[in-house]
């Protein structure tokens, strides 16, 4: 059975050639219609036949690395010289904080001129001749590491990284300069805490103010059985740092019957049977709110931390780490209840420094 139609016979005139020709160094077939063409004539560039030309590029390379430098300089400066609150009107932006634009401005400024400078010396100074190179398997044999590191000393030949020296060092300092501006960004986090966390306003003699009402408490203004919230003499609610200051020194006010406290150090701080607790939870600083008169127990209702009041208001119950601490109270002479002092230990949750 013939085969004919669409079909059209195979002649060897129309199989590729084995016969393979050599142009510039690259090996081709006759039909090959991705044929390598191979590398054009490599083009010199000034720098690489001006001595001078060079000089001029090595310095414009120095000059960004310097500027850079200068730039990470300026943003440090910019940080400790402009207030947070300062706004300035530049054009056409309007009206912007002065510390960001010019954090921003100084720290693009020092990023760009190392990018560009690096980019400047590759174009103008380091090596752009082309190499073709075979492929070759993935595991390295003893003769291509010999050839890599081959390669890397004259690449590194060829970059002038040996040779000129201004555009190393240069580089050199604007990479270790960079570094400080996020070094110093730290400083934004906030102030830092130093012993703040360990103390409050009560001091001695600070008086009992009921939070509800802004009037100093009295022995018989607090019932058996009752809970009251007050704050230190002097703290007003619409004072700037209010809610910092109260977040510490907020306290709760139960009245106990004198026999019914069982911790010895909880009767002696107390005054008739008036215990003075701070609101803050010890877990993670929620504020205690839930009293239960006929057990004393206290609940936090976040995570159901309970604390037993009627001694030394340890943990009974839930993830709180410790007790809630308590603020010796006394009377003064106008028959108002006063603190003794500040709390004995840090308010609130643990922190990795307390101890």
């Amino acid at each position: 059975m013939s085969q004919t139609g669409s079909s059209k016979d195979v002649s060897e005139e129309t199989l590729p050639s084995e016969q393979a020709t050599a142009h510039e160094g690259v090996v081709q077939t006759a039909d090959d219609p991705f044929a390598d063409p191979g590398l054009p004539p490599h083009e010199h560039r000034v720098q690489d036949i001006d001595e001078r030309a060079a000089k001029r590029s090595e310095r414009t390379v120095a000059l960004l690395f310097t500027t850079s430098m200068l730039a990470t300089v300026a943003f440090i400066a910019s940080f400790v010289a402009f207030p947070i609150d300062q706004n300035i009107y530049v054009w056409p932006i309007g009206h912007v904080s002065a510390l960001n634009f010019s954090l921003g401005l100084t720290l693009g400024v020092a990023l760009f001129c190392i990018g560009a400078g690096a980019v400047h010396w590759a174009r103008t100074l380091m090596s752009d001749v082309e190499i073709a190179d075979d492929r070759h398997p993935i595991a390295a044999e003893p003769e291509v590491r010999a050839k890599v590191l081959s390669d890397f000393r004259q690449g590194a030949e060829e970059s002038g990284f040996g040779r000129r020296r201004l555009v190393r060092n240069t580089m050199f300092g604007a990479l270790a300069m960079v570094p400080l501006s996020g070094v110093v960004l730290l400083r934004d986090l906030g102030p830092l805490p130093e012993d703040k966390l360990r103390h409050t306003l009560w001091k001695k003699g600070k008086l009992l103010v009921n939070q509800n009402t802004n009037e100093p408490l009295r022995p018989e203004d607090v019932r058996v059985g009752s809970l009251t919230f007050a704050k230190p003499e002097g703290l007003e609610d619409d004072a700037h740092d209010f809610q910092q200051q109260i977040a510490k020194a907020a306290l709760m006010i139960i009245r106990i019957q004198p026999e019914d406290i069982k911790d010895k150090q909880e009767l002696a701080w107390s005054h008739e049977g008036i215990v003075a607790y701070s609101k803050i939870c010890t877990h993670v600083g929620c504020p205690v709110s839930l009293y239960e008169q006929q057990t004393h127990h206290v609940l936090c209702p976040c995570h159901q931390s309970t604390f037993d009041l009627s001694d030394g208001a340890r943990v009974i119950f839930g993830p709180a780490g410790h007790p809630l601490p308590q603020l010796r109270i006394g009377v003064n002479k106008d028959g108002y209840l006063e603190a003794l002092g500040d709390f004995a230990e840090p308010v609130g949750p643990s922190f990795w420094e307390r101890g």
